[in-house]
């Protein structure tokens, strides 16, 4: 079951967000060759043509059966596209889902452009899908995407040890954080919108 439909378009005066397609991979495949660093951490290595290409084939996959739902992300100050996010791992039944497989060009990176996105994704999360928990995950060693998910709000659940088989074939350490319905409406959406503000 597609909790999201194809067409769902997420934006604001920075950032817009739309369904990734096999249209896409002219726009990321320069990402896949020109910057392979961008997937240092990743479990899912999309560097080169071939990573791209299987990289954009799992995601409309996983689309196909319900679990995710990729995105693309079109820089609009910049005037270009920057990366892609994704919704995976949705369960319906228990209202929770992640929120990652993220990467942004270098030149978008530090930019802002990332707390824009995070904002209507989770606003449409809490608000429209109306989730009760959203998680987010990545490598323990990735100190600027565990940086960069605090900054919005997140909260540190823990550690899950030696839980991934990496690409290179070693063991990668997660970290869990999370952020709550409550804690959205609480105070999360408050400060983030606030930072984007002190952006403009």
């Amino acid at each position: 079951m597609k909790l999201i439909p194809a067409n769902i378009e997420l934006e604001n005066e920075r950032v817009r967000l739309r369904m990734l397609d096999n249209n896409d991979s002219g726009v990321l495949l320069r990402f896949a060759m020109d910057e392979p660093e961008l997937w240092k951490y990743s479990l899912q290595n999309a560097a080169g043509e071939q990573g791209m290409i299987t990289y954009l084939d799992k995601a409309l996959s996983d689309f196909e059966t319900g679990t995710s739902f990729p995105f693309i992300v079109y820089d609009k100050r910049k005037g270009a596209y920057a990366g892609s996010t994704r919704f995976y791992d949705i369960n319906i039944e228990n209202k929770t889902l992640q929120l990652g497989y993220t990467w942004y060009g270098t030149k978008f990176q530090g930019t802002g452009l990332n707390k824009n996105c995070k904002f209507l994704l989770l606003e449409y999360a809490f608000e429209i899908l109306q989730m009760e928990r959203v998680e987010f995950r990545a490598d323990a060693m990735n100190s600027c995407s565990i940086a960069a998910m605090k900054s919005i709000g997140c909260q540190v659940e823990g550690i899950l040890r030696r839980h991934f088989i990496k690409p290179d074939g070693s063991r990668r350490d997660s970290i869990i954080l999370s952020i709550l319905k409550p804690e959205w409406h609480g105070t999360v959406k408050e400060n983030l919108s606030r930072q984007i503000e002190n952006l403009l």
